[in-house]
């Protein structure tokens, strides 16, 4: 049996991340092969990973990263499977570097393929999945390339960044803003104007059905029942819906009796609150038209006209939660 010395599994720790006990039963049984040792604890790790495959790894953590000219961001999700391994300073120290590897990359497969130490990520994640006893893997991967990149964490668990058309004055603080918005509200589209007609159709068909349903069992409770919308989003409000919807406030002031004189003071507003209840999709789903979570006077897009002459030309969200 070779004479196992402190310092040799102390190398071996180091560089694999594993216990003490598990590096000195490693090097015994490759008889003081440091190579053989590190093979022998990603053997451990590689049947650990195919025990565990089929384990929930909703826990992590999310890194955002972006480079020095602030034209390139990423954001990497390093999921495991308990908040105990997920707060562990070497695990998000690990989740970093990951990211700062994926910095250097074009895509999740390349990103896995590249170098982490002496081994690939890939191989890493077996490798610590044997160390920590857990299922470890990559969860999000997000890339974003544009004029200016910044981001946004919130605690670990959600990662946005923002690109914008070009590097104004407080592009930093603008892109961080923007990134915090989509890391609150979770928009999936920059804008209204690219949902299909399909999509808002069969949103529209769904949501309808749904409060249908519910005024079905509100009006059993002889409750007020709620408004059934014809419209969900602004795609929808043609210059004819518009017309309409004015025509249909002029009815409403002329029946209450109000004077002709003063309909402009009042119409503009009725017609703002007829578009706001009516564009609910928007608000949820597209990120110019949500209302700004710092000031929900303004949109996301008069917020972003507040800088100038710069445009959100897209925007990547990652989140354990």
């Amino acid at each position: 049996m070779a004479n196992i010395t402190a310092a040799e599994v102390n190398k071996l720790r180091q560089a694999t991340g594993a216990g003490m006990m598990d590096c000195k039963k490693a090097l015994v049984e490759a008889e003081g092969d440091f190579d053989k040792a590190i093979a022998i604890l990603r053997k451990k790790g590689q049947k650990i990973a195919e025990k565990r495959a089929d384990r929930d790894s909703s826990e992590g953590a999310v890194i955002a990263k972006v480079n020095d000219d602030n034209t390139k961001g990423v954001i990497v999700s390093l999921n495991c499977e308990t908040d105990f391994v997920a707060k562990n300073d070497s695990f998000v120290e690990m989740a970093h570097k990951m990211a700062d590897i994926a910095l250097n990359t074009s895509s999740k497969e390349e990103f896995l393929k590249a170098k982490f130490d002496n081994i690939t990520v890939e191989e890493k994640l077996i490798e610590q999945t044997g160390v920590i006893g857990e299922k470890i893997e990559i969860g999000g991967f997000e890339i974003l390339e544009a004029p200016f990149v910044g981001g946004y964490i919130h605690g670990n668990k959600i990662g946005a960044l923002t690109g914008l058309s070009k590097n104004v004055d407080n592009a930093e603080e603008l892109a961080k803003d923007v990134s915090m918005q989509v890391a609150s509200m979770g928009a999936t589209t920059l804008s209204y104007k690219d949902f299909s007609p399909e999509f808002v159709a069969s949103e529209t068909e769904a949501r309808i059905a749904a409060i249908e349903k519910e005024n079905i069992e509100l009006g059993r409770l002889g409750k007020t029942l709620k408004n059934v919308p014809q419209f969900i989003s602004r795609s929808q409000l043609t210059d004819e819906v518009l017309a309409k919807a004015e025509a249909d406030a002029k009815a409403e002031l002329k029946a209450e009796g109000k004077p002709e004189q003063i309909w402009d003071r009042i119409l503009p507003g009725k017609i703002e609150r007829f578009i706001s209840d009516n564009t609910t999709l928007d608000h949820e789903k597209a990120l110019l038209d949500q209302n700004f979570i710092k000031d929900d006077k303004k949109s996301v897009a008069e917020y972003v006209k507040t800088y100038g002459d710069v445009e959100v030309v897209g925007f990547k969200r990652v989140s354990l939660m």
